[in-house]
């Protein structure tokens, strides 16, 4: 079996600060390495300051994605399509702080317009959500902070200002950003042959005018409406049954998540019960299972925790015949669980994948009447077992240094269990169980967040980062879990204990040379 990917990464740097220029850089050697894409590098992240380059260390070394960084480094052109493209993105200003902003700044409403529509503005990144463009410079009159209370709910397509940024809201999410209007193009919309009108590294301007808001993209479907194989019908759904592959590679230019599943080995464990290669599309199934119907005779496989099936074997392939029912039992540990088919599920992929992302409207959990059909027809003998993955009673999770360590930070994640305060697919909030728990956290200027990175806001509070996470991100990360433990993650329910252990070798200047090479070849990494 296929061991599960091992994601990591390093950040090249090219600037301390926001700076136009090093940004367009920035953007041209990203551009120059997609051009040339190495083998094993799993997505490239640029953002204000830095580009991350993240590698799967099974299939490519540390050293060799170094050289080559550095080879292009040496040989690209900074000056090639630096601009980008100019988009002009037609407004309706109408949104609910235009007033106290005028109020704030001391202008009228139209003379805010006029500042905010009277520029060209630069494309320094795209995250947070899908399409999310970080534009700059707003006019020095318009620099207002952030609001004290962010909105739980920001309408889609609203456009804010805040400090020297301006954005618009591709989807709808939470914000603390000043509004100012309606964007009346969809900038991002999954459905579309060419779903984001934005990318890093262009300008865009914005015309005020008058118009209807366009509707909110529609869920784009991950399977087939109708199934050339039925296989599967679902009679009650899960909790979150969601249709997972290896994930969406090479997308977090545009801020979309990798997502996947996130036990990557008890997924390629259910695929290998049932003969199917590691990252055939399954389904994830999270804490209550499905009640399902074989339309078929097929043959199939459940691996993780959570939950088992009712009458057959876990970790085992059996056999359903057609008109047979699957359901589902309840266990006390772990999270998720894996239904392989062998020939695996039908998927219709978008930008090379058919996992579910619910935050970029790709894809919806299943729900009764749903029919999920083969890929292919593949003969498979059911009683296949491979050795059982176990589970510990309690979890702990080893820690590497982070880009922004500090003996003090690992110390901290160390020092004794944390609760699992909540948790979804992008992510685990994590809660001291004593006082001397405060891990100290901070910002840095926002930059692409590496697979299993310990985030921790300036308040102390750390969140363990998953295959959803939000691509840019502007916390302290002062560490990963170590890759082979994400699995373990994975199985971590809401209330749960785990334990974290660093790993204290070395220095903070190890740490950093670890996760730094400077733009500059003349300079030291």
């Amino acid at each position: 079996m296929q061991r599960p990917a091992h994601a990591t990464g390093l950040y090249v740097q090219f600037s301390q600060e926001l700076d136009l220029r090093q940004n367009a850089r920035l953007h041209a050697f990203h551009r120059a390495l997609r051009a040339d894409w190495l083998t094993g590098v799993t997505d490239l992240g640029p953002a204000y300051v830095n580009l991350f380059v993240e590698y799967d260390e099974a299939l490519v070394s540390g050293a060799a994605v170094r050289e080559w960084v550095a080879r292009h480094l040496a040989s690209f052109d900074d000056s090639a399509g630096a601009e980008g493209r100019l988009i002009e993105l037609p407004v309706r200003y109408d949104g609910p702080d235009l007033p106290d902003v005028a109020a704030r700044t001391g202008l009228s409403e139209a003379g805010v317009i006029g500042l905010h529509s009277g520029s060209d503005y630069h494309v320094y990144a795209v995250g947070f959500t899908p399409g999310f463009p970080f534009l700059g410079e707003v006019p020095e009159p318009l620099r207002l902070p952030r609001r004290s209370t962010p909105r739980p709910d920001v309408p889609f397509n609203a456009v804010a200002v805040a400090n020297a940024q301006t954005c618009v809201y591709p989807l709808p999410s939470p914000g603390g950003w000043n509004l100012l209007g309606t964007a009346l193009d969809t900038i991002y919309d999954p459905n579309r042959a060419a779903p984001f009108l934005i990318a890093p590294g262009d300008r865009v301007r914005f015309r005020p005018t008058e118009g209807e808001t366009p509707p909110l993209p529609a869920v784009r479907e991950t399977w087939p409406a109708e199934a050339r194989l039925p296989a599967l019908r679902v009679e009650r759904p899960g909790l979150l049954d969601l249709l997972m592959d290896g994930g969406r590679l090479g997308q977090a230019h545009v801020g979309l998540a990798r997502s996947g599943p996130l036990d990557t080995r008890s997924a390629h464990f259910a695929n290998g019960l049932v003969g199917n290669a590691p990252d055939a599309p399954l389904l994830e199934l999270t804490l209550k299972g499905p009640v399902l119907t074989a339309l078929r005779d097929v043959v199939v496989g459940v691996a993780g925790f959570g939950m088992r099936p009712v009458g057959q074997p876990m970790q085992r392939g059996f056999r359903l015949r057609a008109g047979e029912t699957l359901r589902f039992s309840s266990g006390q540990t772990g999270a998720r669980a894996y239904l392989a088919v062998a020939g695996g599920f039908a998927g219709t992929p978008f930008l090379g994948s058919s996992s579910t992302d619910l935050i970029g409207r790709v894809g919806r959990p299943l729900r009764a009447g749903d029919v999920l059909g083969l890929a292919r027809v593949q003969n498979a003998l059911p009683g296949f077992a491979s050795l059982p993955l176990s589970l510990p009673a309690h979890i702990t999770l080893r820690l590497l240094p982070g880009p922004q360590a500090s003996r003090e930070a690992l110390e901290a994640l160390g020092s004794g269990p944390f609760r699992v305060a909540g948790s979804d697919r992008m992510g685990l909030r994590l809660s001291g169980t004593h006082s001397s728990q405060q891990v100290p956290g901070g910002q840095v200027i926002s930059e692409a967040t590496p697979p299993g990175a310990v985030q921790v806001t300036p308040a102390g509070e750390p969140i363990l980062l998953l295959a959803d996470r939000g691509r840019i991100g502007g916390y302290h990360k002062p560490a990963v879990v170590h890759p082979q433990d994400l699995p373990l993650a994975a199985q971590l329910r809401p209330g749960q204990l785990v334990s974290l252990q660093p790993d204290l070798s070395g220095t903070p200047e190890d740490w950093a040379r670890r996760w730094t090479m400077s733009a500059d070849l003349d300079c030291t990494n």
